[in-house]
């Protein structure tokens, strides 16, 4: 499906205008607030609730893996299952990663050595405190974008392209890629810079990736949009790992397609094309959690579902003493009336 012949023009750069999403509380008062902002699309694509600055330029960072595995089956990236979701991952650096990211090369026919990302220790604490303790250095194959930079050197080999530049925003590759994030957010890209990975980042609107998440759920089935989702839900923690929240999202409920982002960026998407998207502004992620959990329960989904990403309790002295919780804007039934 085509959406680029009524494409939007490029959101605005300029200092967003965010609100606050989420309050710390601590023994009943509130220590600290979250600004951010919130998008929740109905169904039909109509705006059901807007919180803060949804139509101002930012960088979705990592949020926006789905299109760009979306542009590379569009180029003819023969991947599915889980090799598809690892190459829209932000992976945690488990042997499963490391073994799909080889096993990628392999196909291409390709030498760990062609990868251009930063080398990295793992993303996963635990995982980062085994393979130092263990000795070994960082690395382009640990890196949590691995997956992706082999998708895109199999995709640009497949097409004859260059691979040493495959990075420059200028390649066919990334011109590929950049038209399809036109396509899916419905809008012009407003700025290109360079992601933590060194992969090219487009900036769109909050709402125009909320709008991608949601073309890319109710694609025709067999399409590469469809392909992305299935590949992504069915192997959850291909995309994420073992204890992310993004992977148990996506099994707690039916259906639902997430990718976070670096600086606190979440997106999520039924296949009925209900949609939200969350940029905290200070890139906490601590508040990305509970603020997309709720955004989920206004568009409908149930809250008990979502009962486990209420956020992390605040301690003091060992015990409960608070807690994160969505403004009022989000969800009226958390707030008593005296705080």
């Amino acid at each position: 499906m085509t959406y680029g012949s009524s494409l939007a023009a490029a959101p605005v750069i300029r200092e967003p205008l965010h609100a606050p999403v989420a309050q710390l509380v601590r023994g009943g008062v509130i220590e600290g607030i979250h600004y951010g902002s919130v998008v929740v699309l109905a169904a039909d694509g109509s705006l059901e609730l807007r919180i803060g600055d949804i139509e101002a330029a930012f960088y979705p960072r990592s949020a926006l893996k789905p299109v760009q595995a979306v542009a590379m089956l569009r180029a003819g990236l023969p991947l599915d299952g889980e090799l598809l979701s690892l190459t829209a991952a932000s992976h945690s650096g488990e042997e499963r990663h490391l073994a799909g990211t080889r096993r990628i090369l392999e196909l291409a026919g390709l030498p760990e050595d062609r990868l251009r990302n930063v080398a990295d220790l793992p993303f996963d604490p635990v995982v980062r405190e085994d393979w130092v303790r263990e000795g070994r250095l960082p690395s382009q194959l640990a890196q949590n974008c691995s997956g992706k930079h082999a998708a895109m050197l199999y995709t640009a080999h497949l097409n004859g392209w260059s691979l040493e530049n495959y990075l420059d925003p200028a390649h066919p590759l990334q011109q590929a890629i950049a038209e399809i994030v036109e396509d899916l957010t419905g809008q012009a890209i407003a700025q290109v810079t360079v992601d933590g990975c060194g992969a090219p980042l487009f900036s769109v609107s909050l709402h125009g990736l909320a709008r991608a998440a949601a073309r890319i759920t109710t694609a025709a089935p067999g399409t590469p949009e469809a392909r992305v989702a299935d590949a992504m839900r069915e192997h959850a923690e291909m995309a994420s790992g073992s204890g992310r929240d993004v992977a148990a999202l996506m099994r707690a409920v039916p259906g639902l397609l997430a990718k976070d982002g670096f600086e606190g960026v979440q997106v999520a998407a039924l296949p009925d094309g209900r949609a939200v998207a969350v940029k905290i502004a200070d890139g906490a992620d601590r508040a990305r959690v509970p603020v997309a959990a709720a955004a989920l329960a206004r568009c409908g989904v149930d809250p008990t579902a979502l009962a486990e990403f209420a956020g992390a309790p605040l301690l003091g002295g060992g015990a409960v003493v608070g807690h994160i919780r969505p403004t009022r804007a989000l969800d009226p039934l958390t707030h008593p009336t005296h705080a």
